[in-house]
C-alpha cells in the first residue's frame, strides 16, 4: 500500500469462493479476466482485498491451485484477522479490538455440550473463531441456544451461519463487514480513504459487508439463498447493491460497469491482439497484452500470421541490442526470443495453459522511461510455474513504448525446476 500517495480510486473487497473464485470453472475464465482487467486498469491506483472466510492454511492452499492475484490485504477466518502486504504482516490493533469479552475458553466449554455440532478442521479454529458443521435444519435452535449460554458466561458473541452448513463463533465486533469498517477508518485517518469501495459476496458471512455505508455491493449470480433472503429483508431498496447477471468474478466486472467505477473491459474480452491499444502510456497494459498474446499464441487462438510477429517486433524490440535475460542467468537477443516463437504456435492447443501477471508496478525512472516489476505465471495442466520479471520500456515518438530489456528471475513459489528449458519468456 505505500505505493499509493493518494486516496485509493477503488478499492474492491471481495468474498473468495463462488465469488472470485468459480469452483464450477476449471478454465478459470471468469477469475483471469478479472485479473487481466486488475493489472491493466487498477492495480497502479486502487486496493484489491480478499476476504475470506477461510483460515491462512486453507487461503494458502486456495492460492496453490487457483491463479489468484496478491491482494493488497487479506482478511480471513471471518473477519476476525486482517493481514498487510505479500508477506502478510498483522494487524495488531484488531486483534486488540476482538479480545473485549471474548474468552476462547469459554466457548470451547459450552459448544462442546451441543451434540448437534461437528468440529471443522483444526485448521480452522484461530484465536477469535470456533468452526463447527451443523444440519441445516437444526442450525436455528443451535444457535439460538448456544446465544443464551454465552451471554450468561459473560461473552459478547456474534454466531454467523452461512453456506448451509457452516457455523462460526466470532467476537461481536468481528465479521467481514466490521473488519472493513475498521478497515475503511483507518484508511480514513492516514488521508487514503478510497473515492469508491465495492464489496462482492455470496453467502451469509458477506451480508454484513453490505451493510457499511457508502459502500457499493454485488452479490454475484449464484448467490446463495440466506444471502438473497438477507437482501430481500434488509436492502432490496438500496441502489448502491445489486444481484447480479453473471456468476463469481464476472459478476464483479458487470458491477464495476454498472456502477460506473471505471474500466470494465477486460483485455481477455477483446479479440484482436493488433486492436487492444490505450490512449494514455500505460506499461502495465502493455505487459497484460504481451502476455495475454503469448498464451493465445501458444493455444493456437490467433492466426500464425507475420504480421503478429511484425507487430511483436515493432512494440517489444527498440533496436538490435534489447536483451532478455533467462532466469536460468542466460542472455539473448529481445529479437532472437521473439523469433523464435513462431515454434511454439499452438504447441499448447486443447492442453490446459494459462498465463497471467500479478503485481504489476511501474515506476518512471526517467521522463519517458519506466521500469516495471511483476510476477509472470503460467499454469501447465496442474503445474504452476513463475518468475520476478523487470521489464524496462522506452517511450519512442510515433511507437508507442518500446522493451529496451526484459530480465528474469525463479519465483520462490514456482514448482518449475530451476533448470527447465521449456520456459520461454
Amino acid at each position: 500500500m505505500e505505493r499509493l500517495t493518494s486516496p485509493p480510486r477503488l478499492m474492491i473487497v471481495s468474498d473468495l469462493d463462488h465469488t472470485m473464485v468459480d469452483h464450477h470453472d476449471p478454465e478459470n475464465l471468469s477469475l483471469l479476466r478479472f485479473n487481466s482487467l486488475w493489472e491493466h486498469a487498477y492495480r497502479h491506483d486502487s486496493l484489491l482485498v480478499f476476504s475470506t472466510g477461510r483460515s491462512p492454511t486453507l487461503y494458502k492452499e486456495l492460492r496453490k491451485e487457483k491463479p489468484l492475484l496478491t491482494p493488497d490485504i487479506t482478511i480471513m477466518s471471518v473477519g476476525t484477522e486482517i493481514t498487510y502486504g505479500n508477506s502478510m504482516v498483522p494487524d495488531h490493533g484488531w486483534v486488540d479490538t476482538l479480545n473485549h469479552k471474548w474468552d476462547l475458553g469459554v466457548v470451547k466449554e459450552e459448544t462442546g455440550k451441543f451434540s448437534e455440532l461437528t468440529l471443522q478442521a483444526e485448521t480452522e479454529q484461530r484465536p477469535h473463531k470456533v468452526s463447527f458443521y451443523v444440519d441445516k435444519s437444526k442450525a436455528q435452535d443451535v444457535t439460538k441456544e448456544l446465544s443464551l449460554r454465552l451471554e450468561k458466561r459473560g461473552l459478547d458473541v456474534k454466531i454467523i451461519y452461512s453456506g448451509g452448513m457452516d457455523l462460526d463463533i466470532l467476537p461481536q465486533g468481528a465479521g467481514k463487514g466490521q473488519a472493513l469498517a475498521y478497515l475503511l477508518k483507518k484508511l480514513k485517518s492516514e488521508g487514503r480513504l478510497p473515492l469508491n469501495t465495492l464489496a462482492c459476496g455470496d453467502s451469509g458471512n458477506d451480508a454484513e459487508l453490505f451493510s457499511i455505508p457508502d459502500v457499493y455491493g454485488v452479490m454475484v449470480s449464484n448467490a446463495q439463498e440466506e444471502l438473497l433472503k438477507w437482501h430481500a429483508e434488509n436492502a432490496k431498496d438500496n441502489p448502491k447493491v445489486i444481484h447480479a447477471k453473471e456468476r463469481c468474478a464476472g459478476g464483479i466486472i458487470q458491477a464495476v460497469g454498472e456502477f460506473k467505477l471505471g474500466p470494465n473491459l477486460s483485455p481477455r474480452d477483446v479479440s484482436d491482439f493488433l486492436e487492444c491499444r490505450v490512449e494514455n502510456v500505460n506499461p502495465g497494459h502493455e505487459v497484460v497484452k504481451f502476455f495475454l498474446f503469448y498464451e493465445r499464441w501458444r493455444r493456437g487462438e490467433v492466426e500464425n500470421s507475420e504480421a503478429y510477429i511484425a507487430s511483436l517486433k515493432a512494440s517489444c524490440v527498440s533496436h538490435p541490442g534489447g536483451v532478455f535475460v533467462h532466469p536460468s542467468g542466460a542472455e539473448k537477443s529481445l529479437v532472437d526470443t521473439i523469433d523464435e516463437l513462431r515454434k511454439y504456435h499452438g504447441d499448447k492447443q486443447g492442453k490446459k495453459f494459462r498465463v497471467w501477471v500479478d503485481q504489476v508496478l511501474a515506476t518512471e525512472t526517467n521522463h519517458g522511461t519506466w521500469n516495471v516489476k511483476f510476477d509472470k505465471w503460467e499454469q501447465s495442466g496442474d503445474e504452476h510455474r513463475g518468475c520476478t520479471t523487470t521489464v524496462k520500456f522506452t517511450a519512442k515518438e510515433g511507437e508507442g513504448l518500446v522493451w529496451e530489456r526484459v530480465e528474469q528471475t525463479w519465483s520462490e513459489e514456482s514448482e518449475l525446476k530451476k533448470d527447465d528449458s521449456s520456459w520461454i519468456i
